[in-house]
This record gives structure tokens, C-alpha cells and sequence, in this order.
């Protein structure tokens, strides 16, 4: 695990320095939003709605809206300014019965790690914490935002815990809760003896994410059939340093039938090497985009879109075997 935050515990006059990690991860199969056709990602870019025009993200900013819609920009010494006393501190203000805590105020699970020189006052704390059955209430400041928090010791570490603010946790408001519902007795009995008869030591491990192993089947299902898209690199077009360049690569967009018919005349504007590469696409039966590029391994890389090319996934499909089925087999 990697460190995400350095300070100290202080509780009196007693100072531990501490590092902090992010004790819990969610364990989900990623999707990735993709061009169903190709496989090809699917990008967002910021736009301002102003002038339409995509900003760079140097460029965005923070900004409060008002309710009347105007918005109020917030620079980084606005926030600089702000009092934040807890930036590097994990300030011990009290401590409390563990059962009084309710724990839907909490929020995010962090180990804490002594350093070298805080060792023994860490051990002291933990082990005070765990003889006497009680948290540790403190204050503390991650990624520009003061939470209230708890430390607990858990297998030999603290933990804190961060806490939503109390103006945080939404007030149930039902309209069962003013009806005057009646339980009966015997029923109240009955629930109380199925409580009873179900009651076991909770142990975590005997639990798993059925749904999360049912979808990991079903990708490994794809990848063993192959039912594989493998995205083809899209080349950034290089902007013509000249005139001539630019007459050039008109001339063989224009060859490669993106820019409609022009004279065979119109080749002797085109290098001898460009000749040559188109002559050999030409035999080929081949047309490409761009002129043919060299692999690091000294292959050429074409883009067929001929009769041939054509014929040939003619032939493929009638084998019963489908073109996709076909390009993932080879690239296999």
C-alpha cells in the first residue's frame, strides 16, 4: 500500500507521527464506453456553454452558483485563505463509549501507521483504547475538507474512521411514522424467537459477491469464444509543413478516391516514392487512407478495401466463419 497522507495524532501533549492509508476498496468489473460497431473508446471532452469552445483544464475553475443562476469564481488563494488547522493534524477532542456512536455517520476507513519515532506512544494508544472499550473523537483535514472522525484500534492498527457531519444525515420523514400502528404480542413473541433462532457471530468471510462472480463467467465466456473487438489505432493527421506538401497529400487523398477522380497526370506532382507505393496498392487492389507506414518490425500496415478484400470476406462468411471471428483468430 502506498501513503496517501502524512501528520500526527496528538491527544494532551502526547504527538505521534503517522501515515495514512485508504483501509477499504471497492472490488467491481470496470466497463469501458465503447463505439459498439468498432470497440472504439467513447471520449468527453469540457465544453463551456458560453462560447461552445473546448476549455483545457488549466483553464476550468471553481465556481459557487446562486440561486438566481450567476456563478461566483473561486481562485486558489480564496481557498488558500481559508482556516484549515487540522491540514496535517489528527486532533484528539474527546473520547466516548463506543456504542454511542451511531454508524450511519460513518463514511471512509483509514489505517494509521507510525513512524519510527511515534512507535511506542502509537502502541500506548491502541492498547489504552482497547482496555478501556472506548474511541477517540478527533477533528482531521484530507484533500481540502475538515471531517470529524474516529480512532478505534482494530487487529493490533488504528483506524480512523471519518464521519458525516450531523447536518449531513437526512431526517426520516415518513408518513407511516404518525400512523397508529398496533403489534400484537404474540407476534412481537414470534419475531423475537426467529431473531433468537437465527442469531450467529458474524464472520465476514462467509459472505461473497455472487453477482460480481456470475459477471466475471461471463467475460471470461467472451474471451475463451473470442468474441474479442480489437480497436484499430486511429493515426493523428500531420499538418502539411508547405504548399507542396499539402498539393501532395491532396493528390493522394485524391488518388485513393476521397477527393473524386483526378488525371493520371495529376501523379507526376507526387515524388518517385509516392508512385511507387501507390502503383504497388494499385496492383494489390488495395486503397488506403494514408500512404502505407513502416512497423517497427519493417512490415507494412494497409487498409484493404477492395474487390479482392471483398471477395475474400465473401469466402470467409460462406466457411460459416465471421469476419469479426476471422481477425480475432488471427490476431490469436
Amino acid at each position: 500500500m502506498r501513503s496517501m497522507w502524512k501528520g500526527a495524532v496528538s491527544f494532551g501533549l502526547v504527538m505521534i507521527p503517522v501515515k495514512l492509508y485508504t483501509a477499504t476498496e471497492t472490488k467491481d468489473i470496470a466497463f469501458r464506453q465503447v463505439h459498439r460497431e468498432d470497440g472504439g473508446r467513447i471520449r468527453f471532452r469540457r465544453f463551456c456553454t458560453v462560447d461552445d469552445q473546448e476549455v483545457p483544464y488549466e483553464d476550468i475553475a471553481k465556481g459557487y452558483e446562486l440561486p438566481g443562476g450567476e456563478i461566483v469564481i473561486l481562485t486558489e488563494e480564496d481557498l488558500a485563505e481559508l482556516p484549515l488547522p487540522t491540514t496535517k493534524n489528527i486532533e484528539v477532542v474527546q473520547f466516548c463509549p463506543a456504542e454511542q456512536l451511531d454508524p450511519i455517520l460513518f463514511n471512509r476507513s483509514y489505517y494509521l501507521e507510525p513512524e519510527a519515532a511515534g512507535a511506542r506512544a502509537y502502541s500506548l494508544l491502541r492498547d489504552a483504547l482497547e482496555q478501556s472499550g472506548k474511541i477517540a473523537i478527533a477533528k482531521v483535514a484530507l484533500r481540502q475538507r475538515e471531517s470529524l472522525s474516529v480512532l478505534r484500534a482494530s487487529d493490533g492498527v488504528l483506524v480512523l474512521e471519518t464521519l458525516l457531519w450531523p447536518d449531513e444525515v437526512r431526517t426520516p420523514d415518513f408518513s407511516f411514522l404518525g400512523d397508529n400502528i398496533e403489534v400484537r404480542p404474540q407476534e412481537l413473541r414470534m419475531a423475537s424467537s426467529l431473531i433468537e433462532s437465527m442469531t450467529l457471530d458474524f464472520d465476514p468471510d462467509e459472505y461473497h459477491d455472487a453477482y460480481r462472480e456470475a459477471l466475471q463467467e461471463v467475460v471470461a465466456a467472451k474471451v475463451e469464444g473470442r468474441e474479442i473487438v480489437q480497436p484499430q489505432p486511429v493515426e493523428a493527421a500531420e499538418e502539411p509543413s508547405s504548399l507542396a506538401d499539402a498539393l501532395r497529400a491532396s493528390l493522394e487523398a485524391a488518388k485513393s478516391g476521397r477527393l473524386g477522380a483526378v488525371p493520371d497526370l495529376a501523379e507526376e506532382a507526387a515524388p518517385a516514392k509516392g508512385r511507387t507505393a501507390k502503383a504497388a496498392a494499385s496492383k494489390d487492389g488495395a486503397s488506403t487512407r494514408r500512404p502505407p507506414k513502416d512497423d517497427e518490425d519493417g512490415s507494412v500496415k494497409t487498409k484493404t478495401g477492395s474487390k479482392k478484400g471483398d471477395k475474400a470476406a465473401a469466402d470467409t462468411e460462406a466457411d460459416g466463419e465471421k469476419p469479426a471471428q476471422r481477425r480475432t483468430r488471427k490476431a490469436s
